[in-house]
C-alpha cells in the first residue's frame, strides 16, 4: 500500500492488468466528538456502552464485493508516549503488523479478540526482531497493554486491498479502483457500518456521501 501526499488516499499496488482508473470520493457523517480537539492529530480509542470508536471520530471506507486479491504486506502500530500510533489501523487479510516499542519502558501487547488472539509478552524498545503478528481473519481486533491499562488500539482486518481512513472532517478518496459493480462500506465504530452499492466506470470519479 502507498499513501499519497495531500490526500487521505490509499493506493493498492496491484498488477496493472487488473487496475482501472475509477475513483470514489465523498464524505462520511461522523458522530460529534465528546472531547476537546486533540493536539497534533492524536486520537484515542474509547468505549461507551460497549461500543469501540476513535475520539475524535474517524471512519474507515472500503470497497467490497470483488474476487479476492491476496497480498502479504507489512505495516506497523508503534507504542509511543504510552499510546498506540496509529490508534486505528485498517489492513488487508494476510498483513503482518509489527509493534515497535518507542517508549523508554516495557510494553506487553495482547488481544483477546475472536479475529486474532495473541500475547507478545513484555519487551523493551530495543527488542529485535520487532514483535509482530499476521492477521489472517477478517474482523475487528482490539489491542491492549498488560502493563498500561489505559492503552487501547484497533486493527480492522478487511478482505479487500482498497481502503482508507477518513480525515477528521469525514472526507475520503479512493482511487485506481477496478471498474464494475461493488459495495462501498464505511466502518464508523464497532457496532456501525454503513454501505452503498456502487457502479464504477474506468476514467470516472463517483461521489458518494454517507449521511
Amino acid at each position: 500500500m502507498r499513501r499519497l501526499a495531500g490526500f487521505n488516499t490509499v493506493v493498492a499496488l496491484l498488477p496493472i492488468s487488473v487496475l482501472a482508473q475509477a475513483t470514489v470520493e465523498g464524505r462520511v457523517g461522523l458522530p460529534k466528538s465528546h472531547s476537546a480537539p486533540v493536539v497534533a492529530k492524536r486520537y484515542e480509542i474509547v468505549t461507551r456502552a460497549g461500543v469501540l470508536s476513535t475520539q475524535p471520530p474517524l471512519a474507515v471506507v472500503y470497497l467490497a464485493g470483488f474476487p479476492k486479491v491476496r497480498l502479504s504486506p507489512t505495516n506497523q502500530i508503534a507504542q509511543k508516549n504510552l499510546a498506540f500510533v496509529p490508534s486505528l489501523l485498517p489492513v488487508q487479510v494476510g498483513t503482518k503488523v509489527e509493534f515497535p516499542n518507542l517508549d523508554d519502558t516495557y510494553h506487553s501487547i495482547f488481544s483477546y479478540s475472536p479475529a486474532k488472539r495473541f500475547d507478545l509478552g513484555r519487551y523493551r524498545p530495543e527488542e529485535r526482531p520487532i514483535p509482530s503478528q499476521v492477521f489472517d481473519t477478517p474482523g475487528l481486533v482490539t489491542l491492549r497493554c498488560d502493563i498500561h491499562e489505559h492503552m487501547r488500539g484497533l486493527i480492522l482486518v478487511l478482505d479487500t486491498p482498497y481502503f482508507v481512513v477518513t480525515g477528521a472532517d469525514g472526507r475520503f478518496r479512493l482511487s485506481r479502483l477496478p471498474a464494475g459493480h461493488y459495495t462501498l462500506k464505511a466502518w464508523i465504530d464497532s457496532k456501525t457500518t454503513r454501505e452503498r452499492p456502487v457502479e464504477l466506470k474506468s476514467g470516472e470519479t463517483l461521489h458518494i456521501d454517507f449521511p
